[in-house]
């Protein structure tokens, strides 16, 4: 996904109905921009509930634009949730990845989702500093205003528009390359799959491209790989031995939309225990991203499963 200005007019303020409850109206955005933020599925439901207690804390008659006071909630405690993250993050065993989260095949039609945002351009986000990410995804995920966000964060439009062209350059500068179409990447979804079904070593180096890197995130609470792995014969075969493990006996392989793109999620019987994303370039795969970490499979169903909501208040 490329994320550029389009100049687009901020989403008006929507007229209040007294029958209706904006926060459960909103639910899908608030997820979204909270997820979108915090590239985690458990940290975005907490601050939904937190949210939903400040929201029942006020006195909601008073609230002129609900839809913006509850964005603006939820910003402010990303921002927070984002601060303390980057301490704790130092400590984290091996790499670090984000949540992965199964989503519709109709993603793109799910326009308070805005599409959601891909595994690696989250990865991305992660290198952004915390006010940069915030600015960044109100602007160019959610198209709000320069005046809308400086709203939220109590900062001077001309102030927001400058962390916005710092945080926008920096990604475009570090963005996935562009990815296959549809057909092609279903294509290699599927040699991929069969080949480490089959212990296949040459075909699946053959899907691999020259500069493969894996990175592994078990979170030091299951057995990972610590470190990135280079080159198509090192990454191989630490996937095939990953599959020919007594731990992976009757681990099912199957397909799945994973943050907007078609990805691979392990699954022994309903539990999921492992999601596999990737970046596709000339097409062969370059990037794997694989979660392992059961802490962080929260997001990842049956394959064809929808995307994932928070739970009711």
């Amino acid at each position: 996904m490329e994320y550029r200005d389009t100049g687009r007019p901020s989403p008006a303020p929507e007229p209040r109905e007294a029958t209706t409850d904006p926060f459960a109206e909103h639910r899908r955005l608030l997820f979204g921009t909270a997820y979108h933020m915090l590239g985690s599925v458990v940290d975005a439901e907490d601050i939904l509930q937190d949210a939903w207690l400040k929201w029942h804390a006020v006195d909601q008659a008073s609230v002129e634009h609900p839809k913006s006071y509850l964005v603006r909630t939820v910003t402010n405690l990303a921002l927070n949730r984002l601060t303390s993250a980057r301490a704790t993050r130092e400590t984290y065993v091996g790499p670090w990845l984000p949540e992965p989260l199964i989503t519709p095949s109709n993603a793109v039609e799910e326009t308070e989702m805005a599409d959601t945002v891909s595994t690696a351009m989250l990865v991305v986000f992660e290198t952004l500093n915390p006010t940069e990410r915030v600015v960044f995804v109100l602007r160019e995920v959610f198209g709000y205003s320069y005046a809308e966000i400086g709203g939220f964060l109590d900062r001077p439009p001309a102030t927001v528009r400058q962390i916005s062209h710092r945080a926008r350059s920096h990604v475009q500068a570090r963005r996935p390359r562009f990815e296959a179409d549809d057909a092609a990447r279903e294509g290699i979804t599927e040699r991929f799959m069969a080949a480490c079904r089959g212990g296949d070593l040459n075909a699946l180096m053959e899907l691999l491209a020259p500069e493969v890197t894996l990175w592994n995130d078990g979170g030091g609470i299951v057995t990972a790989a610590r470190r990135p792995l280079h080159g198509p014969a090192h990454v191989a075969r630490w996937l095939l031995g990953v599959m020919a493990k007594p731990v992976s006996a009757g681990i099912r392989l199957e397909s799945a939309v994973v943050n907007g793109e078609l990805s691979v999620v392990g699954m022994i019987g309903d539990d999921p225990v492992g999601a596999l994303t990737y970046d596709v370039h000339d097409g062969r795969i370059e990037k794997i991203r694989f979660q392992v970490n059961p802490q962080k499979l929260g997001g990842v169903r049956a394959a064809g499963g929808a995307a994932s909501d928070p739970p009711p208040n």
